[in-house]
């Protein structure tokens, strides 16, 4: 009887295999079709409250990760839309959380080192032909962003006219590729650079030496606040300029985590590899000096990005984290690409999802 019971149940099995086998393309099909239904018609924007929301569409560095892009931050704010950095990998993150990068007003790049920077030329191409812009995306930084956007308009404009070929002018309009550098001077420690439509984005200076020029960003929208670091050591001025926000966002390097990794490099003897590993631990806040910013400015939420060394896994959170959570009374967040965060205008309320 058990026998047969085995059989009956093998036949079943193979009958499964063969249908689904004979099915896969039909199945595969529709569910196509239902994907793109889901993801054309997505748009992340139209579901926000006024107030001011900060996402994370990349939040690693310059060390491999397959789960982090580089370093890139959106911010939205009632009807405006900036980046601050966009890094490799970006602008696809931005897509995937159901943000169209043509909807964005500009983006602010706190330095320009190259991995702040890398995603810029897909970031270019999607503001323009996702919804047939006709002006070039603004790029404001420090004195310097001219350089960086020429050299990426240079490296672009042949593929612009293959794009305007292809397509024509109506879907990519000529005057619409590229990017617009417009440069700020930092003739102090701060400096307000933009205020429009009840938003205030301050700009203030950083301490990331060698690299100079190195700024981070206050904004502010009706009465909710959220501060950008870029890359720092721990800073008196960012603690200074981003008292009482509702969010900092603050660059993060584990030394005991990256000391090991040095160790390791000797072992296998590659020097060059080591000397990195040392020279970065100088100009990176560490998970504690970034809590310990966050306790001084008054901050309610510390959200960490930038991360370094790479983190593969949630398990490796609290090793990196070190001895954070005790010098900050707030909230503390390892940031992941996709988050968001959420201050509605009128409450002291901050929500977080995922967009991914």
């Amino acid at each position: 009887m058990a026998r047969k019971i085995v059989i009956a149940t093998g036949a079943l099995v193979i009958v499964g295999v063969v249908a689904v086998l004979l099915l896969q393309k039909p199945i595969g099909g529709w569910l196509f079709q239902r994907g793109v239904e889901a993801n054309a018609s997505r748009d992340t924007l139209a579901g926000l409250d006024d107030g001011l929301h900060v996402g994370l569409c990349g939040t690693g560095s310059p060390m491999p990760n397959p789960e982090r892009a580089g370093p890139c931050n959106v911010i939205v704010a009632g009807d405006q839309m900036f980046l601050v950095d966009i890094g490799e990998g970006g602008n696809r993150v931005l897509n995937l959380m159901g943000i169209n990068p043509a909807a964005l007003d500009g983006v602010l790049l706190t330095h320009f080192h190259s991995d702040h920077i890398d995603g810029l030329g897909p970031l270019m191409l999607f503001h323009w032909t996702r919804g047939a812009s006709t002006a070039p995306i603004s790029i404001h930084g420090p004195s310097g962003v001219e350089v960086i956007v020429d050299g990426f308009n240079a490296a672009y404009a042949t593929d612009d006219t293959y794009r305007i070929a292809h397509h024509g002018e109506e879907v990519v309009p000529p005057s619409g590729g590229g990017a617009l550098a417009l440069p700020f001077e930092m003739d102090g420690q701060r400096r307000v650079i933009l205020e429009q439509g009840g938003l205030t984005i301050t700009a203030f200076t950083v301490d990331h030496a060698p690299i100079d020029p190195a700024v981070g960003y206050r904004f502010d929208y009706k009465g909710r606040s959220v501060c950008i670091s870029g890359d720092t050591s721990k800073s008196s001025n960012l603690e200074a300029v981003c008292e009482g926000v509702d969010i900092i966002v603050h660059d993060a390097l584990q030394p005991v985590m990256v000391e090991e990794m040095r160790q390791r490099m000797l072992e296998l003897d590659n020097p060059f590899a080591a000397r990195i590993m040392l020279d970065i631990q100088d100009y990176h806040a560490s998970p504690e000096d970034a809590a310990q910013s966050a306790q001084s400015a008054g901050a309610k939420m510390l959200v960490l990005s930038h991360l370094v060394p790479p983190l593969p896994s949630e398990f490796l959170y609290p090793a990196f984290l070190g001895d954070a959570e005790n010098r900050f009374d707030g909230s503390i967040v390892v940031g992941e690409d996709g988050m968001l965060f959420s201050m509605p205008a009128g409450n002291d309320e901050i929500t977080q999802s995922n967009q991914l």
